[in-house]
């Protein structure tokens, strides 16, 4: 294979194929004809993923030589999209070994390229100003360049597009404050960027010429104050003209607070976003245009894409967000299945209940579960978990659902994580709400030796230290109510679920993934 003839695919490596950008470059690169390997910590993330069956799926961290080697063995362009942000105050340390570590296994193994998307760091600041955030992603991407791999260092600000953190964090700013109070930092300038565009230029950025190895300043058309954000989203929006007034006293951590109050955004993950805000951070040039030029219509404005993304949302076709890349600190362990685990206690909560519906339809209701449905079980004592949660630095309930009826492994849901999905048999969570131990919630549907329809319901908890022992007995008083009554609720919700006696369930298919 020749990687230098352009009708010629290309032999790629995508790290971070679990988040973001990602999941969503992986489809394109598919598309403009390269192949594609994944490497993932959780490959069975990705299982569901419609576009899985056309790629290799590795398992590996980018922190870990061996298995960054083999993912990169015969790998003509890699991708670098993963940080550490938010795993520790040692996260900072973190990226500069795991980017070492990626570009000295990416020169042993004669990649070609590196294609790596970093911040938009703001011109005349020194580094030490910067926020934690855009400091680390800066000198991730000057150790990539000096690892003696030609590299493409891509520097974005707002990212715009349907789940994405920033969207996400401006559209409810804006829909759900008509007046605001807000920090200072919203007469500071952004270009935002689309995300199509920026994958278009990710996608092009495989081809550059071997003796181009720098940064490049991506954005569109647009510089604007987030304040004018705010506005020109409520106008695309057909919203009334919000009133905005700022403030000088709100500090970053206070800022961030504040967002993760009134947006899905958790104050960890809005902190380093407001952080970033901070400066001016506006493109000092349009190099890009020379090795991946401009298609008509393109870069997208601020208005479009906000329309796009709107569209995608009220569609329910998102297809990758904000929170598909687990949450910094949150439980990963996998369910233990072994009944005398070495692990020590594994409480369990389970019940049982007969359905007057067909398994189709309870497995309808098991699958569109969470979200803007709920949970089927005394929602105060729900919305007062999910606060308390916030209030630790949790993600609370509010991140929803991706898809309004579909689940695919890796998904979030509100506090939890699909770790496991059956169609038309099991949906396994795992939970991602601060608790001193490690917590899932299974439910089941099954017949009985009659071929009348069951819904069973699991809650497993597996705690850590006497802090977890405590807890456990502390509100296991109250599952009977919370998931006694989750169970009742669920089987009464199928029964009156139209076309309830319909035939079994099949696997619905899956439409293309989008991009806006």
């Amino acid at each position: 294979m020749n990687a230098d003839d352009p009708g010629t695919g290309l032999r790629c490596l995508v790290t971070g194929a679990t988040g973001y950008i990602g999941g969503r470059l992986v489809p394109e690169l598919l598309g403009a004809g390269h192949r594609v390997r994944c490497l993932a910590r959780s490959p069975e993330r990705l299982r569901d993923h419609p576009w899985v069956g056309e790629t290799e799926v590795v398992r590996g961290d980018v922190t870990d030589a061996e298995s960054v080697a083999d993912a990169l063995r015969d790998i003509d362009v890699a991708y670098y999209l993963v940080h550490a942000l938010g795993t520790g105050k040692d996260f900072e340390r973190t990226d500069r070994e795991a980017a070492e570590v990626f570009g000295e296994q990416a020169r042993a193994a004669g990649v070609r390229r590196i294609v790596y998307l970093g911040g938009l760091t703001p011109a005349k600041v020194p580094e030490h100003e910067l926020s934690p955030h855009l400091r680390s992603r800066a000198e991730v991407g000057r150790i990539l360049l000096a690892s003696g791999v030609p590299a493409t260092v891509l520097r974005a600000a707002v990212i715009l597009g349907s789940g994405s953190a920033s969207f996400e964090m401006l559209r409810y700013l804006t829909e759900r404050l008509p007046v605001m109070v807000t920090p200072s930092w919203v007469h500071t300038r952004i270009q935002p960027v689309a995300v199509r565009d920026v994958l278009r230029v990710l996608v092009g950025s495989a081809r550059m010429p071997a003796d181009v190895s720098r940064t490049f300043d991506i954005g569109g058309p647009d510089v604007l104050t987030y304040r004018e954000m705010m506005v020109r989203y409520a106008a695309v929006a057909r919203l009334p003209r919000r009133l905005i007034l700022s403030v000088p006293m709100l500090s970053p951590g206070l800022s961030s607070h504040w967002v993760g109050l009134v947006t899905p955004v958790p104050a960890a993950i809005a902190r380093p976003l407001t952080e970033s805000l901070r400066h001016e951070v506006v493109c000092h040039e349009h190099d890009i245009v020379r090795y991946v030029p401009d298609l008509p219509g393109h870069p997208i404005g601020f208005d479009e894409a906000v329309r796009l993304a709107l569209r995608r949302v009220r569609e329910a076709k998102v297809t990758t967000r904000w929170s598909s890349a687990s949450v910094p600190g949150a439980p990963s362990d996998p369910l233990p299945t072994d009944p005398d685990w070495a692990g020590g206690s594994l409480y369990t909560d389970e019940r049982e209940q007969p359905v007057e519906a067909s398994c189709a339809a309870l497995w309808r209701v098991i699958e569109g579960i969470g979200g803007e449905n709920g949970w089927y079980s005394f929602p105060l004592a729900w919305a007062v978990r999910g606060w308390m949660d916030r209030l630790v630095g949790g993600v609370g309930l509010r991140r929803g659902r991706r898809d309004a009826a579909r689940l695919r492994v890796g998904d979030s849901l509100d506090f939890w994580r699909v770790e496991e999905i059956q169609p038309g048999r099991l949906l396994r969570l795992r939970a991602e709400m601060r608790l001193p131990g490690l917590a899932w919630l299974e439910m089941y549907v099954d017949a009985d030796g009659d071929g009348r329809t069951r819904y069973r319901q699991r809650a497993l908890f597996h705690p850590r230290g006497l802090l977890g022992q405590a807890y456990w007995w502390s509100v296991s008083p109250f599952h009977a109510v919370v998931f006694g009554g989750m169970a009742r609720n669920i089987a009464r919700a199928a029964a009156a679920t139209p076309g309830r006696l319909g035939g079994d369930h099949a696997p619905r298919g899956r439409p293309p993934a989008p991009r806006g």
